[in-house]
């Protein structure tokens, strides 16, 4: 007899419907709806986030959405602690935490806790750039190939962001990030977990709707979003939040280093490789119940998956 308060994860890559989901869940069952995006943290980033507008957010109110402004940062270690005070409190009002997102780092660090990884340091930051900015992104790689092998192998040679991080965890610690990931201490959750993965059958079909999304978010004015926060905002192009997919390629269309046929290419490419990666993320995760999020009857496999679960009755 399970004797631990229930919680369902609901992940899946970009695109594959998660938000429409979890909304029609909440209309059915006693939950909570936790977002678990680092990219929908962010006040006034609406279009190219995918946040879900004022009637859906009125219909089933979302945790953890529009909390920062875009100058500030958000990590999974902040994640981490405010996913847990949600779901405790959550629970103690008799209803079930839904975590929904694809921010698989998120996940991570909530079931498995956190790797003592020191913090950003501004002054090696800023020698890393120099760096990067002297020699390029590929040689600074190489040189993180020189100190962590299995890091860089698993790091494309233009990955900036990754390459310059574990950089700087080298430099700060001495010690490899991936041999400070190993050390990671386990935090087992005091809840009964269902986790459940939305993976398309068809790589090409999520492709598409991908396409489809940010041609649409090119039309309802992300160019015009980027222009607007640029100027409510101290920004710039190095912040994580200007970092994040489709905001990344519209500084860039602004700024003139692309032009609207680039940007179009490069984003849809951009939202790609960042499902790809989040495919990766959910195959290597355990106790998964993973399914398509190409069918049609999508929501009542998610329903019947979570009655035999027997977390809750419709």
């Amino acid at each position: 007899m399970k004797t631990q308060p229930p919680a369902i994860f609901l992940m899946g890559p970009t695109a594959s419907g998660k938000t429409g989901v979890a909304v029609e869940l909440a209309q059915r069952l006693p939950v909570e709806l936790i977002s678990v995006d680092s990219a929908l943290v962010y006040r006034d980033m609406d279009i190219g986030t995918a946040k879900p507008d004022a009637a859906t957010l009125a219909r089933a109110p979302h945790h953890l959405i529009d909390i920062i402004n875009p100058t500030e940062a958000y990590s999974a270690a902040a994640f981490r602690h405010d996913a847990l005070r949600l779901i405790a409190d959550i629970t103690a009002r008799g209803k079930i935490p839904l975590l929904v997102g694809g921010t698989m780092l998120y996940f991570k660090a909530l079931r498995e806790g956190l790797s003592p990884l020191p913090q950003a340091d501004a002054a090696v930051r800023a020698e890393l750039d120099a760096e990067i900015a002297q020699h390029g992104i590929v040689h600074l790689h190489r040189r993180l190939a020189e100190v962590d092998a299995e890091t860089a192998a698993r790091l494309a040679p233009t990955d900036t962001q990754r390459i310059q991080r574990a950089m700087e965890i080298y430099r700060l610690s001495g010690q490899p990030m991936s041999e400070l990931l190993k050390q990671q201490t386990q935090h087992e959750l005091p809840y009964d977990i269902l986790s459940i993965a939305l993976v398309p059958s068809e790589r090409s079909t999520l492709h598409q709707r991908i396409a489809v999304r940010f041609q649409q978010m090119l039309k309802d004015g992300l160019i015009e979003e980027v222009r607007a926060l640029r100027g409510k905002y101290p920004l710039h192009h190095d912040l994580p939040s200007m970092r994040c997919v489709g905001y990344r390629q519209a500084w860039q269309y602004i700024d003139g280093e692309i032009d609207e046929g680039q940007l179009q290419e490069t984003g849809i490419a951009a939202t790609r490789q960042l499902a790809k990666r989040q495919l990766t993320w959910l195959r290597s995760m355990p106790d998964n119940v993973e399914l398509d999020c190409l069918q049609p009857d999508l929501f009542q496999r998610v329903v019947h998956t979570i009655e035999q679960a027997r977390i809750a009755h419709f």
